[in-house]
């Protein structure tokens, strides 16, 4: 009888990312650092247990926590409406170590909608139907799982980080991605973003996967609000996995 894959080891990867993270220290402007694996552990590992079993066909990968997203929910690209309708996620969420007052971590309570998350999980909700189907095939990962913010709580990417600041950070990340996709063995591994695909090239071994982009979701980047949706399924398609 064929068993089911378990989502143990990735919930164990993820909990080695968070110890190893979790020592690492910023210089400024990096006022804030939210760690969503620590205080929104509960959330995270509940949906770890929802998709994250072996052998999928696609890890699309993020960058980092977005402040309205995976700061709040502990789901990648975590807006509060995917996270709790679709995805039917409702663990509480607890407070970062060291919040801004100008961002408050209030979990599905959170007022605000990620855009980017609305946008990526709506386009998987059309497509799949339920969250059941695409966890069948599809996992979604962020790259960094740390938030960063200036001392006014004006959100910062790594991407933008000096080399002296990201050396460690980013040796960590790279050492997990490549768990990840040993653990979930899919044939491709897409960035969401050019950042993410970039990172996504540096970490893992060509023969381990194949590698792909689509744009992201931002609502910072004019070409996705000039439909997104439609721009990123082309690019899906145009690779075949689609």
């Amino acid at each position: 009888m064929k068993t089911t894959p378990s989502p143990a080891p990735l919930i164990a990867a993820a909990r080695t990312l968070a110890d190893l993270v979790g020592q690492l220290r910023f210089n400024p402007p990096v006022a804030h650092v939210y760690h969503p694996l620590d205080y929104a552990w509960t959330a995270h590992e509940a949906y770890l247990r929802a998709g994250g079993r072996p052998d999928k066909r696609v890890v699309f990968l993020g960058m980092n926590p977005g402040p309205f997203g995976m700061a709040q929910t502990g789901v990648p690209f975590g807006e509060v409406a995917a996270v709790r309708d679709w995805l039917k996620i409702t663990a509480l969420v607890g407070q970062p170590a060291h919040p801004h007052p100008k961002r408050p971590v209030e979990g599905l309570a959170c007022p605000r909608s990620e855009v980017s998350g609305r946008r990526l999980w709506g386009l998987f909700a059309q497509r799949y139907g339920t969250p059941e189907k695409f966890f069948a095939e599809n996992f979604v990962a962020n790259y960094c799982p740390l938030a960063f913010m200036d001392a006014g709580g004006r959100n910062l990417t790594p991407d933008k980080f000096p080399a002296a600041e990201t050396d460690r950070l980013f040796a960590t990340c790279d050492e997990h991605l490549r768990e990840v996709i040993a653990i979930l063995k899919p044939e491709w591994l897409i960035g969401i973003g050019d950042f993410a695909e970039k990172r996504a090239r540096a970490a893992v071994a060509p023969a381990a996967v194949r590698f792909g982009r689509i744009l992201h979701p931002s609502p910072a980047s004019p070409a996705a609000n000039r439909g997104w949706a439609d721009a990123a399924t082309r690019q899906l398609e145009a690779l075949g996995i689609w």
